[in-house]
């Protein structure tokens, strides 16, 4: 059974002004299509959305309650975010300049996907958020409770997708003018290591 269209507007509103807000996924397109050009962030863009995914059927099948009551369970989760999040940023210190990557190799779209699942997995707060945000638009009477939040995971999916493109898309530009300032690209590599480091001690430092 499909949402009522009101529920669906109203959620997709809410989803696409949440996608809007800064936090770690849309900043992580602004910072690696910056430096890598549109199609990275796109990549990027597409490898979060199907991390979303897993979220969504975390909430379905009820894992993402582990999560919530379990504090050893979140705090893995947790730490394991944070460390992909440095290795991240010990990846952009040792990653070439974007004149030497055009004239060798630039970085597989392939594994800039990856990278993006892996970056919105592993985010607890992402499942917690999930289990706290869909529930609220769904209602048993309508029927079974499943269907309408894999609906609702869908939209949110949609949403970020947008927004994230749309960021992907107008920060790529900026990879033209860094490829002519060597100095204005360092800058951005140190503030984009900077940015992970900076998300891994946050993510550590919230408490479930």
């Amino acid at each position: 059974m499909l949402l009522p269209l009101d529920t669906a507007l109203t959620f997709f509103g809410a989803a696409t002004l949440l996608a809007l807000a800064p936090g770690p996924d849309n900043l992580f397109v602004l910072a690696q299509s910056s430096l890598y050009g549109p199609r990275a962030g796109m990549s990027i863009t597409l490898g979060l959305c199907t991390g979303l995914i897993g979220h969504t059927l975390a909430v379905i099948c009820g894992v993402a309650l582990l999560f919530q009551v379990s504090i050893m369970a979140f705090t893995l989760l947790k730490v394991a975010g944070a460390g992909y999040l440095l290795y991240l940023a010990y990846q952009t210190l040792r990653a070439p300049t974007l004149t030497s990557q055009r004239q060798q190799e630039t970085v597989p779209l392939r594994r800039l996907y990856r990278r993006g699942i892996l970056m919105n997995l592993g985010n607890p707060k992402v499942s917690l958020f999930f289990l706290s945000f869909l529930p609220q638009f769904s209602d048993p009477q309508r029927g079974p409770v499943a269907p309408q939040l894999l609906q609702l995971g869908l939209l949110f999916m949609l949403a970020a997708l947008i927004i994230f493109s749309i960021i992907a898309l107008l920060a790529g530009h900026l990879s033209r003018l860094l490829e002519t300032r060597p100095t204005l690209q360092g800058g951005m590599k140190n503030l984009t290591a900077l940015l992970f480091v900076g998300l891994a001690l946050k993510l550590v430092g919230n408490r479930a």
